[in-house]
């Protein structure tokens, strides 16, 4: 039996007393919650979509990896050697909320936000995915775009390196970021059948995209609105064939009196 200071509030005594028969064991389920919660462990499950199913993790961090596997054994396998902890498989799979965010985000939604877990990615690597994260859903930018926005010119390679280390495409779109020539390139989640797909399923024709690569067409004005863009753009979509002026050259174009968008910003992409 606990003995008390003679002195102390018997209202106190009383409290202590009630505060002890609260007492209970934890759930054997708090650990492993905790641990997701600290981002310590992952949760893993499904989600469908235009490129079939795919596998998504997460913590309380964010969304830590999105990614393709033949199945959640080989997903699991991955998943520890690339991130070096614990992960087990959502019994109720992934929270509405967060499947009702990532979907809007696929839709084009730039005001949802997803959280997503980068550690491990240097700062470059970061720019790099955040910068992929400002293209609008629907439109595409080469690797030199890219590399310039971030200050980065010259790291156009690098620039293509880090997109390829994405651990949490789709959430981060880096199918939206394609060669500096035109065209469509390669893709982590899948190949370049799954990108092309993707960017076709946000209006944009890849063949169109590669054919005017092929032709030397870089930039699209309009002779109405004298600005002049990169040809995903969607003030470059919106101009009619007859008023469509195509240009090889950025120089070229506002030379002839063209001035760049301020949208799509189409210096940052010059090529070398």
């Amino acid at each position: 039996m606990t003995e008390y200071p003679e002195n102390l509030d018997p209202s106190l005594a009383r409290v202590d007393a009630a505060l002890r028969d609260l007492r209970t064991e934890a759930p054997a389920s708090l650990v492993g919650l905790t641990l997701v919660a600290v981002g310590l462990e992952d949760l893993y499950a499904q989600l469908d979509t235009v490129i079939g199913p795919v596998w998504v993790a997460w913590n309380g961090r964010g969304v830590s990896a999105v990614t393709a596997a033949a199945d959640a054994d080989a997903f699991e396998a991955g998943f520890r050697t690339d991130n070096k902890r614990p992960i087990r498989r959502a019994d109720e799979g992934i929270p509405e909320r967060l499947a009702t965010a990532i979907q809007r985000r696929l839709a084009g939604d730039r005001r949802v936000r997803v959280q997503v877990n980068l550690r491990g990615q240097t700062p470059f690597e970061k720019a790099v995915l955040r910068k992929a994260l400002e293209i609008p859903r629907g439109e595409v930018r080469p690797y030199s775009w890219v590399a310039a926005e971030i200050g980065r010119p010259a790291a156009v390679r690098a620039v293509g390196t880090a997109l390829g280390h994405n651990p949490v495409p789709l959430v981060i779109p880096c199918h939206r970021v394609v060669r500096s020539d035109g065209h469509i390139g390669q893709y982590s989640l899948g190949g370049p059948a799954n990108k092309r797909t993707l960017i076709a399923a946000e209006g944009l024709a890849p063949d169109g995209l590669e054919e005017m690569a092929r032709a030397g067409v870089r930039y699209i004005a309009s002779d109405t609105t004298h600005v002049v863009c990169l040809p995903s753009c969607h003030q470059a979509r919106r101009v009619t064939d007859r008023h469509r002026v195509p240009f090889g050259r950025l120089s070229d174009a506002v030379a002839a009196g063209f001035r760049p968008c301020r949208k799509c910003r189409p210096a940052a992409a010059v090529a070398a």
